[in-house]
């Protein structure tokens, strides 16, 4: 018998996050370790009127690709990963990890390359999604690896993930079309601003937080959980970044965590980039292509369910008082369209004496907005 939590998930996937309808071509991407909800998202998407299909996907396999290809095969791009993303109405792409630190030993540079290749790819996915031709999710579903990560019991990640996710609510699709209208006020409120200024005090041996970020000719966008689950923040396009960040909690990408991320921006690009521990590999990333220094998106944590740090950057960037800068690729929708293989997003904390200023007014304090209704608030 399917975890009935599951089945509560995939029915928001399906109904709320894609709004499947009759015909659509509906890729799921998983590894077999998330059959359960493959099994669950499979059969809901049926009773949508759609045409679900299973599309594998291993981190075993792309190990094994990293280690053994050549350079000739890890640039080749198969035809039929470019088919898939101009073919499929919708994409449910599934997070079940066995192991998140099995890329911690390979080599940055092959990773890198990897993604090199898939570049396209990842570019015309961005651009159907802009266009509206294309509808996805990303959601996580629990595995121990994950709840190692967090110090948690499966059975404790279990329930952060599904709370995390308002599924522990009577409903939840009313739950998240709530947060909408809460998250919506915070957007139009920043749409006609210019600039937001992101402000957070000295600690842990380094100078705190200033940065000044364009925003002028974004777009904010409302994440209320249709593209990933569980969601909640608003976000745009930077147009420019000025000063410097230090980033709270560990970046964590391709399994590595780099400890006490610092960087400097000017113009709009990472002029200084500088950690405790890992420096050499935040570097590499930041160095593999023009883009990768250019901040790609700024936005605000609005889910106040989800409090903690669990090295899982789903669940972080989401955390309600706090604010994530994104290096790499931009969102076309946001109004950047910075290109690069990175996308990378650092989250940094605002609930111990931060500020964001919006054209010189303080609109959010100490991690919480000030705005009645609007995330936190409603």
């Amino acid at each position: 018998m399917r975890d009935q939590r599951l089945d509560k998930l995939a029915d928001v996937l399906v109904r709320y996050s894609t709004r499947v309808k009759k015909g659509d071509l509906v890729g799921i991407v998983g590894d077999p370790v998330a059959m359960p909800l493959i099994e669950s998202i499979f059969e809901r998407v049926l009773h949508a009127g759609g045409h679900p299909f299973w599309r594998p996907a291993s981190h075993a396999l792309d190990e094994i690709l990293l280690e053994h290809a050549s350079d000739e095969q890890v640039a080749f791009l198969s035809p039929l990963r470019v088919d898939y993303v101009e073919k499929v109405d919708v994409n449910i792409g599934l997070w079940a990890e066995t192991n998140t630190k099995a890329a911690s030993r390979v080599d940055p540079g092959r990773g890198a390359a990897a993604r090199q290749t898939y570049k396209p790819v990842m570019k015309r996915f961005l651009e159907r999604v802009a266009d509206g031709s294309l509808r996805w999710v990303g959601t996580l579903m629990p595995t121990h690896a994950s709840a190692q990560d967090a110090e948690m019991s499966l059975a404790q990640y279990e329930r952060f993930v599904y709370s995390a996710g308002l599924l522990d609510r009577d409903d939840p699709v009313g739950a998240w079309k709530q947060m909408h209208d809460a998250q919506q006020k915070a957007c139009d409120f920043l749409q006609p601003k210019r600039e937001l200024r992101f402000r957070a005090p000295a600690g842990d041996g380094h100078d705190g937080t200033d940065l000044v970020v364009p925003i002028e000719g974004g777009t904010w966008i409302n994440c209320d959980g249709d593209q990933n689950f569980p969601d909640g923040e608003v976000f745009s396009g930077p147009q420019g970044a000025d000063g410097h960040v230090n980033y709270t909690f560990p970046a964590v990408y391709d399994g590595r965590e780099v400890e006490g991320v610092r960087l400097a921006f000017k113009g709009g690009r990472v002029v200084d980039a500088s950690a405790r521990k890992n420096e050499g590999f935040l570097i590499r990333m930041l160095d593999q292509d023009e883009g990768a220094r250019t901040m790609g998106e700024i936005a605000i944590g609005t889910n106040y369910a989800i409090k903690e740090f669990t090295r899982n950057t789903l669940f972080d960037e989401k955390i309600g008082g706090t604010f994530h800068a994104a290096v790499g690729a931009g969102y076309p929708e946001s109004g950047n369209t910075n290109e690069s293989a990175l996308h990378w997003d650092m989250v940094c904390d605002l609930r111990e004496g931060g500020t964001i200023e919006a054209d010189g007014e303080v609109f959010h304090e100490n991690g919480r907005f000030k705005g009645a209704r609007w995330p936190g608030n409603a």
